[in-house]
């Protein structure tokens, strides 16, 4: 994926996090990882990007 389509997914998630609002964003985060996952088909992957996504999200 190119910086570019990165900003393009990026703009997405943003523009769908805002339309959902507050109180949807954690279930279709749930959601979308979940299908991400599901195409990702790799659990060990899977459960490695589970755990990065942890990590450094002090703002």
């Amino acid at each position: 994926m190119t910086p570019a389509d990165l900003e393009t997914v990026y703009e997405a998630l943003a523009e769908q996090l805002d339309a959902i609002g507050p109180d949807r964003r954690e279930l279709y985060l749930a959601k979308l990882a979940l299908l991400l996952v599901h195409e990702i088909a790799d659990a060990g992957r899977a459960r490695s990007l589970v755990a990065d996504a942890a990590s450094n999200l002090e703002i």
